[in-house]
């Protein structure tokens, strides 16, 4: 994915519920409250007789027996009156293995929608504890899609295991990534980089909230390592979470205080997410050669 096509992915729904189990997963009670519509088993009534519904709880239980459990769920926003029930909503899934550890984590991150907004994904995912930062891989990894149409429950299953395969390829990864140090000017390479993408539209007469060294400023003393993994991590937490504040001139040429926002769409969360891991990518690549 580049630069320049990146813009057209950042017209996400914007998020509505969402739940996080803080190192404890959640029981279906806590996701049937906060994300309803993980578990409707039919399609929202303004779809036709040809769309299959894929009940994302039955894939939940099929990942349950494996030993995943849900540790964060989200649900887009709708105004249309009965559809909260069908929306889309993304689960993100860690061995229960892994509860309340510390380090960083293999997880199962799910999208789907039984209202006709979403085909079903299933991706890889890394969770890092310290910062309960939410990463997603980038297309390097298998990425399950599947329409809502023929046997898309037994597709969907199939394309569960592809996913869990690729499990040791991505914590390998992110091990030669801990031991890739970078220079100041790539560090900085990558945060410019990154800019570009949470911020594609900014320019002279809308410029954005803050500059791209911003991104490199660390949350906390453990995160001044240079290594390419803490520097995407940080990076990352601060594209995606916000929180960030900088100084513009607006159009009356004043001084003012801006604030970057958190990612909150699904849609765009996940498509800068995995832009940033193809980035990162693309860095190691350039340091080993």
């Amino acid at each position: 994915m580049t630069i320049h096509n990146f813009s057209r992915f950042m017209r996400g729904m914007s998020a509505g519920n969402r739940i996080t189990g803080r190192g404890e997963a959640l029981s279906d009670e806590q996701l049937r409250a906060a994300v309803p519509s993980i578990f409707a088993t039919d399609a929202h009534e303004s779809r036709s007789a040809r769309f299959a519904p894929v009940p994302t709880i039955t894939v939940l239980d099929g990942l349950r027996a494996e030993g995943f459990e849900p540790f964060s769920a989200v649900q887009a926003r709708t105004r249309i009156e009965g559809k909260a029930e069908y929306t889309k909503h993304m689960l993100r899934l860690r061995h229960r293995s892994l509860t309340n550890t510390e380090g960083d984590a293999f997880e199962i991150v799910l999208v789907n929608a039984n209202d006709g907004t979403s085909a079903y994904h299933m991706m890889p995912g890394f969770f890092r504890f310290v910062c309960e930062n939410g990463l997603m891989t980038g297309e390097t990894f298998n990425e399950v899609r599947v329409r809502h149409s023929g046997n898309a429950i037994g597709e969907v299953i199939e394309g569960a295991y592809s996913v869990l395969e690729d499990a040791p390829v991505v914590v390998d990864q992110v091990s030669r990534w801990k031991s890739i140090a970078l220079r100041d000017i790539e560090r900085e390479a990558l945060a410019e980089a990154a800019h570009t993408l949470r911020f594609p539209t900014a320019d002279e007469a809308k410029p954005a909230a803050i500059q791209a060294d911003a991104l490199l400023r660390p949350r906390r003393s453990a995160d001044r390592a240079t290594d390419l993994w803490t520097a995407f991590n940080v990076v990352q937490e601060n594209t995606i979470k916000g929180g960030l504040t900088g100084r513009v001139r607006d159009a009356n040429g004043r001084t003012v205080r801006r604030s970057t926002r958190e990612v909150a769409g699904i849609d765009q969360n996940r498509s800068l997410n995995r832009a940033l891991w193809m980035l990162t990518e693309r860095m190691a690549e350039i340091k080993a050669g």
